[in-house]
């Protein structure tokens, strides 16, 4: 008897849902409810349906904090289901809209596009990383990383390739030739090096890495400057190393 107060439960929040895009008439008779009926006990029950719906509104803020504030409405609909209700997908569409919460989706990077031709630059390492000490090769990079406070923030890295050890660093909110200079400045101040005439450096071909700025900065402390190829990660460590470790 219980399990048939539910299923009629059920039907009739599901008219109620679909009512707004198909008359009632035609949702009974698909149903196989007595239209006479589904009123009545819309009129007689106002109150245990509105309970339901702030129940079911406790559940789905649950789930979307427990998500992040990632899931949309299927995805809290199936979750539902798997807790026992009988929902429907446009009711949770509802009950969402009128908690004012939906789907936080976390936009990709894309660079700024550069219509600049990028020239290619002699690569001395060849993707040969092997070293006998440290100080012989360094590799440097720029990593993306996103917060939900300030957006897309950015690091710069500068890696000893002997250690494995990253020996600078610096953190921006913008990526600028600075965050780079900065970062290797701290990786030669931490090695206690004052001349890297025996150094080999490798980044990309990103304007940071080209710009006069650090160009100058590496001539200053007799650094060679290797560049990995156009649209070959691979040839700079750091960035082969995140790629191998991606899900």
């Amino acid at each position: 008897m219980h399990e048939r107060i539910v299923d009629d439960s059920f039907i009739y929040g599901l008219i109620d849902e679909e009512s707004q895009e198909y008359p009632v008439r035609m949702l009974t008779q698909v149903l196989e409810v007595s239209k006479s009926t589904y009123y009545a006990t819309k009129d007689r029950c106002p109150s245990q349906r509105n309970q339901e719906n702030e129940q079911l509104k406790e559940e789905i803020l649950q789930i979307y904090e427990k998500s992040k504030r990632r899931y949309g409405a299927p995805k809290i609909m199936h979750k539902l289901v798997q807790y026992g209700w009988k929902v429907s997908l446009k009711r949770v569409q509802r009950l969402m809209r009128d908690l004012g919460i939906r789907s936080i989706i976390r936009k990709k990077y894309r660079p700024a596009s550069n219509h600049e031709k990028v020239e290619s630059r002699e690569n001395l390492l060849k993707q040969d990383f092997s070293t006998t000490t440290i100080n012989q090769k360094w590799a440097a990079d720029i990593t993306y990383i996103h917060t939900q406070k300030e957006g897309w923030t950015y690091l710069a890295s500068v890696m000893d390739l002997y250690s494995r050890k990253i020996i600078g660093y610096s953190y921006g909110k913008q990526m600028t030739t600075s965050i780079v200079v900065n970062a290797f400045h701290q990786a030669m101040q931490n090695q206690q090096l004052k001349d890297g005439k025996h150094l080999i450096l490798q980044t990309d071909l990103g304007t940071q890495y080209t710009s006069d700025e650090f160009e100058e900065l590496l001539a200053q402390y007799n650094v060679r400057h290797s560049y990995s190829r156009k649209g070959t990660p691979y040839d700079n460590i750091i960035q082969g190393l995140s790629l191998f470790m991606r899900p």
